[in-house]
């Protein structure tokens, strides 16, 4: 098993590129499947939900084409409309197949996904409305299996709260349902705009991705389209942090500063500075004292769930106390153990983390328990003093692309180790 070992309280100088999005890559290759076209997609990060949603896709009976990071996906027949659990145990993301599955081919098998331990993230409002889109759906043996063979029909759903896969996963479905479909309450997230915008490239007829209001109507067949991936916001979140904590200058460029905002807002509360140019690039200046700030996480354009470990780390290297709400998952505060074997000083009670500082982090062996808290212990790595040993760096390869090689050309001391 694979562990980074980070020697730290070396300054940051450099330009950082930022990747593609893996949450909106996951959406977009799984678009490929409402149409017997070619859809081809650049600026799709190199990481392993990427690769597994590819095998996937080629299991399901896709051709799939990798050149650098770009795909091209052929999907001219749906060979078997089935997501095994063995493909997706550990993606979050399988479940985004279930509606281009059953509104192209009639019919899905679709375990139920796997993912970070990080609470319950439950697919009942996909499947809820499927059935409003006239899906027959039965769940046994850890599948969700969904049939409707005369096709989806549109129709009004209103989701119970913000969900962004079941956005993407519902808007999918939509596009190929006869009549018109409106989802209300809708995630506004930028990775269902840019779903939406590959789907209108594709033929599809969609107004209001964005908003809180998403009408659909139906159009079919659709037809192939290209593609870019939009930058990854919470990569890009999660060097601006490090910049900030790590002392010296780094420009984290290729990201998009709008998609940034509360994020931008708070560091510059605390006391960070961050300049963003006219091209989109963003320059972060170390070494000034920061300030403890409260965050509570919400969907966007609120403070990002997928970036409020990364905070928690930077609350840490700040003067006073910050409280951190938690207000989208459950168990989201795992890393703050393992930050207090490095020396933090947090307090967990239900929801609410409240991080004293600064702390004087060390160094110390630690263990990732999820995506976004393998990033928060490789920044605290960065200004501890002494050698971090992180084990489990699976989990920061599911959504972070060779993060350590990035780290290490701006003059962190990180290396991959097995």
């Amino acid at each position: 098993m694979e562990k980074f070992l980070i020697h730290g309280g070396r300054r940051l100088e450099g330009t950082i590129p930022v990747s593609g999005s893996k949450n909106s890559a996951l959406p977009a290759m799984a678009a490929a499947l409402l149409t017997d076209q070619p859809v081809t997609l650049d600026h799709v990060p190199a990481v392993r939900d990427i690769r597994t949603m590819g095998r996937l896709l080629a299991d399901i009976g896709a051709s799939v084409e990798r050149s650098g990071n770009r795909y091209t996906i052929r999907a001219e027949r749906i060979a078997s409309p089935e997501a095994p659990y063995e493909l997706v145990k550990t993606m979050r993301a399988s479940s985004l197949v279930l509606g281009p599955l059953v509104a192209r081919a009639g019919r899905a098998r679709v375990s139920l996904p796997g993912g970070c331990a990080i609470g319950a993230r439950p697919i009942n409002l996909h499947i809820q409305g499927l059935e409003k889109l006239g899906a027959r759906i039965r769940q046994e043996h850890g599948y969700i299996e969904a049939e409707a063979p005369n096709g989806l029909k549109g129709a009004e759903i209103r989701f119970e709260r913000v969900t962004v896969t079941g956005t993407e996963d519902l808007l999918m479905a939509a596009v190929l349902a006869d009549g018109e479909t409106v989802l209300e309450n809708a995630a506004r997230e930028p990775e269902v705009a840019d779903l939406a915008e590959l789907l209108g490239k594709m033929g599809a007829d969609i107004e209001g991705a964005g908003t809180g209001t998403i009408r659909v109507r139906g159009v079919a067949p659709l037809g192939g389209a290209e593609h870019r991936i939009i930058p990854d916001r919470i990569e890009a979140g999660t060097f601006l942090v490090a910049g900030a904590i790590a002392g010296g200058e780094i420009d984290v460029c290729g990201a998009r500063a709008d998609h940034l905002g509360a994020l931008i807002e708070k560091m510059q509360e605390a006391g960070a500075e961050v300049a963003v140019s006219a091209e989109g690039s963003m320059r972060v200046r170390g070494g000034r004292r920061l300030a403890g700030v409260d965050v509570a996480t919400r969907e966007f354009p609120g403070f990002a769930t997928d970036l409020q470990a990364q905070w928690m780390t930077l609350s840490t290297q700040a003067h006073g106390a910050s409280i951190l709400t938690e207000g989208i998952f459950e168990n989201r505060f795992l890393h703050a153990l393992e930050l207090g074997r490095m020396g933090a000083d947090i307090t967990i009670t239900g929801r609410q983390a409240v991080v004293r500082g600064p702390s004087v982090l060390s160094g110390a062996g630690v263990i990732a328990s999820d995506l976004r808290a393998s990033a928060s212990l490789v920044l605290a790595g960065l200004v501890a003093s002494g050698e971090t040993v992180i084990d489990r760096v699976y989990h920061i390869d599911r959504g972070y692309e060779r993060i350590e090689r990035k780290l290490a050309a701006v003059g962190a001391l990180i290396r991959r180790v097995e």
